[in-house]
């Protein structure tokens, strides 16, 4: 792998590694709000009975546990960068007694399996943080048997997605901070419709097909709603580490204001977008 591509990669892995804690404590929050796209994924994989499925870039392990539960002799690889996360992962298959699952640290651009080994893939809110989206599409095609089906899902515009615009917008209004190039990994990088069809269709999937799912992030407070993204969303934490306390007080105080002005019930249930996209070898 090119050196660039290696750096993202560790820089990712430390980054996971090192926010897992925030993602562990607040998992429950996380989880409710990821479950729409995780249900349309399972529903467009239909798994059952013996087959075999990857969940990549799984992190505390969904979809991966639930499509196991859905199974009947049947097994779930359960990947991931960071080996924390999926020590969450196994922690929660252990307290919901799931058994048949296998946690494997690897990247998806060098995926350690054999060439048709998977009946169906899943990969929740993986894609635009891989280094090489093309390479990884490569790799999920190739470990996936013919006739198999992959799912995935990424974030929707900026504009459908608050809950991230909401300090990320604040953070880039007071901070001259570099603009990342628009293929570097990032939140909104496979936004565009059709992108990652587009993808699917290069590695020669077939039946592709892209549907918006909508979410909500149900935060009840803003006070919820700041701790959690600055405990868990690695890039405003490194942005916010470069800003004085006094500049970081003015952030925080403009979110808030953004956040109550939007919600002035101060019921902080913020919208989100995702787009479900899915192909068959």
């Amino acid at each position: 792998m090119e050196q660039q591509l290696e750096e993202i990669r560790e820089q990712q892995r430390d980054s996971w590694n090192r926010f897992s804690p925030g993602w562990k404590k607040w998992d429950d929050l996380m989880m409710d709000f990821l479950k729409p796209e995780g249900d349309e994924i399972i529903r467009l994989l239909k798994p059952k009975g013996t087959d075999m499925v990857l969940d990549v870039a799984s992190g505390t392990g969904e979809p991966g546990l639930t499509i196991a539960t859905m199974l009947n002799g049947g097994k779930v690889i359960i990947t991931d960068l960071a080996e924390d996360m999926l020590d969450i992962a196994s922690e929660h298959a252990m307290q919901r007694g799931i058994k048949n699952i296998e946690t494997r640290v690897c990247d998806v651009c060098e995926l350690p399996f054999a060439d048709n080994t998977f009946d169906a893939i899943s990969c929740r809110f993986g894609f635009m943080f891989f280094p090489d989206m093309l390479l990884a599409a490569k790799e999920m095609a190739r470990v996936l048997k013919p006739g198999g089906r992959i799912a995935t899902s990424v974030w929707n515009v900026p504009e459908k997605n608050f809950w991230v615009t909401a300090i990320g917008g604040t953070i880039n209004k007071n901070m001259q901070l570099p603009t990342p190039p628009p293929e570097a990994p990032g939140m909104f990088r496979c936004a565009k419709s059709g992108l990652i069809q587009q993808l699917f269709q290069q590695v020669g999937l077939k039946n592709i097909s892209e549907k918006e799912i909508a979410g909500k992030l149900k935060c009840g407070t803003v006070d919820v709603y700041w701790t959690m993204m600055t405990e868990v969303a690695a890039p405003f934490v490194a942005a916010l580490s470069k800003a004085d306390e006094a500049m970081k007080d003015k952030i925080k105080r403009e979110v808030y204001q953004l956040v109550n002005e939007k919600y002035l019930d101060g019921n902080v249930m913020i919208d989100s977008s995702a787009l479900v996209i899915y192909g068959e070898k």
